[in-house]
């Protein structure tokens, strides 16, 4: 049994996200081998080519695969799973669940989402129900196309291994869609999935403009600026920070959950948190129920407060 990691790049860098997906892969037994699908990406498969319990690299290099379009990204996988690849597991990111659905189908088999952790080869854990609910579902077939939700796995060590890289033909553009552009956010702080600390704000902040005092704390802390999808609606916060179930999953060390009562769809993209503060001044709130702190506070008065006392 052989397993397929879909590596998570930017053609320069191997994302962390990649990590916690080998580590998936390892639990299902039998070889690991990544595909980086990308142009001029030798770097990235150099990097995968280190990451502990890999065994090959396959390296697909070209013009198709430079922005990661999905309808050939997906053509590059099956033409790779052609070979005796029982499992192909993307990480459960915006290009995973983009290209992955495509994979199933053309194999004609179904998909499993957000997988939290393996039980055997065809058995599988995902939760249902914004996390309420955890599903254990068994797969029939002889190919397995998942998506690992990365939060639920322990990262593999990037170094210790030592893998043999395989180039292979890059498949022709599918001519089915073209890449127009590309805005990119550019700031200095952490990443949101990949972040140790994250300080997020919800509609109790009030306003944008109050939004300040959600940054300043994060600053202070070297941490990363997350929302919820209140005040993502009401304009506070830009969507790219909206952590949730429609939004984006984080397990970080430490969770600051101020201004969120905790409805069940953000909790279910922050509940994995190793540690959780909340700061509210509704003694009520949904999310004192997963905070290991809670401070039942105004929070224009508690936040300027820990700030400067940090």
């Amino acid at each position: 049994m052989t397993n397929l990691v879909i590596a998570e790049h930017d053609n320069s860098s191997l994302k962390p996200a990649t990590l916690n997906t080998v580590a998936a892969a390892a639990k299902l037994g039998g070889d690991v081998h990544i595909l980086v699908a990308g142009k001029g990406a030798q770097a990235v498969a150099e990097a995968a080519a280190k990451v502990a319990g890999v065994s090959k690299v396959l390296l697909a290099d070209g013009d198709s695969l430079e922005h990661f379009l999905a309808e050939n990204v997906a053509e590059q996988v099956l033409a790779v799973v052609a070979d005796d690849y029982s499992h192909v597991l993307f990480p459960a990111t915006a290009n995973g669940k983009n290209v992955a659905p495509r994979v199933a189908a053309k194999l004609d088999v179904a998909q499993i989402t957000d997988i939290i952790a393996v039980e055997s080869a065809d058995t599988f854990q995902r939760p249902i129900y914004a996390g309420n609910a955890i599903a254990t579902v068994q797969v029939e077939g002889a190919k397995k196309v998942l998506t690992v939700r990365t939060t639920a796995f322990d990262a593999v060590a990037a170094e210790g291994g030592a893998a043999e890289i395989v180039t292979i033909d890059a498949v022709a553009d599918s001519g089915l869609s073209k890449f127009v552009g590309r805005q990119v956010v550019a700031s200095d702080r952490p990443e949101l999935t990949a972040a140790e600390v994250i300080v997020s704000g919800g509609r109790g902040v009030g306003s944008q403009e109050n939004f300040a005092v959600i940054e300043k704390l994060a600053e202070k802390l070297g941490a990363a600026v997350g929302a919820s999808r209140a005040a993502v609606d009401a304009g506070y916060a830009p969507n790219d920070l909206q952590v949730g179930q429609t939004g984006k999953v984080v397990a970080p060390q430490l969770y600051i959950a101020v201004g969120i009562s905790g409805a069940i769809q953000h909790l279910a993209g922050m509940k994995d948190s190793k540690v959780i503060v909340a700061i509210n001044k509704d003694a009520e709130a949904p999310i004192f129920g997963v905070a290991d702190y809670g401070l039942v506070a105004d929070l224009f008065q508690a936040v300027p407060e820990l700030t400067e006392k940090l």
